[in-house]
């Protein structure tokens, strides 16, 4: 299926600069965010009680939090969630262990609302040791996953394909990471898997451009090498946008109907699916240009071979 004309020319490189300068922004104002302010963290890595209450009416979250701050179990921080009758309630230090504390705060709230007002949903419970340990091993894996990408980029293409496609996945992780702090959503494991879902999918729609200029380079050795990844850029458009189109679709579907359980998880995915299609043509494909061994010119530094000279 095609939504665009195979002889679509958009002059995608032609205006890399002004995309460069965007993007750079874009990561610089994130890095500031995550600096100065930093995520909002879940009790998976700073550890804590989490407990999750359905009231059968709408009650006031000032009230809510001055019954369970009573209980001096150190900080507490009330959400609303989804609706104002069902609310998170984190407690991210207690006085001691940690057991016990979701049986406190649902006799605490008895006394203040009355026995049977509400429903306990869920009780969570991390220890700050086990806060910590998921803290590195959440950062180690994606390391990993960036290291695996070039790796396996580089055996597939290039070492220069290798490093343009890592630099453009750091770009969609760290904007997401940005648009997570000014959206002021809890940080979690089920969102750490969401981003090494959003490094894999980025890697699958650069990887279809590369494979697109390495066939385009073969046919036509003497092109502009600008030129000749503004028309594979061009070629595999209508596959990128239904990709990404079909896919978006499905993760906003979950982002609208799927519930507060798994909004944040689509919340991420929706940033990062923009922010990967993104990155494939303006930053990815661009930056091969700007590899050294390239010429003046642009073109490609590959020379025809033998028999090609004798022709020419």
């Amino acid at each position: 299926m095609q939504i665009f004309r195979p002889d679509t020319n958009y002059d995608f490189i032609g205006k890399w600069r002004i995309f460069a300068g965007i993007s750079c922004a874009a990561v610089a104002a994130s890095l500031l965010l995550l600096a100065v302010v930093g995520l909002n963290m879940g009790i998976d890595f700073t550890g804590g009680t989490l407990v999750q209450v359905q009231f059968k009416k709408a009650q006031p979250i000032g009230d809510v939090r001055a019954a369970v701050n009573a209980l001096s179990l150190g900080d507490v921080v009330v959400q609303n969630f989804g609706s104002d009758r069902e609310f998170l309630i984190r407690v991210e230090k207690s006085l001691g262990s940690t057991r016990g504390v979701g049986e406190l705060v649902a006799g605490t709230l008895s006394k203040k609302f009355g026995s049977g007002t509400f429903e306990v949903r869920r009780t969570e419970s991390v220890g700050p040791k086990v806060g910590a340990d998921l803290r590195e091993k959440a950062m180690s894996s994606m390391i990993f996953a960036l290291l695996g990408v070039l790796i396996y980029v580089s055996f597939r293409f290039q070492f220069r394909q290798a490093v343009a496609s890592v630099i453009a996945l750091l770009h969609d992780v760290i904007v997401t990471m940005g648009v997570f702090v000014i959206s002021g959503k809890e940080f979690s494991l089920p969102i750490v898997a969401a981003l090494l879902t959003i490094i894999g999918y980025s890697l699958n729609d650069t990887i279809v451009v590369f494979d697109r200029i390495r066939e385009n380079t073969r046919l036509s050795r003497r092109s502009e090498y600008s030129d000749l990844i503004n028309q594979s850029v061009n070629q595999t458009l209508s596959r990128t946008v239904l990709t990404s189109g079909t896919t978006l679709v499905a993760v906003i579907a979950f982002l609208v109907l799927g519930g507060e359980v798994i909004a944040d998880v689509a919340f991420t995915l929706v940033i990062g699916i923009v922010a990967g299609t993104y990155s494939s043509v303006y930053i990815a494909s661009p930056l091969l240009l700007a590899w050294p061994g390239k010429g003046a010119t642009g073109k490609s530094s590959r020379r025809p071979g033998k028999k090609s000279e004798a022709k020419a």
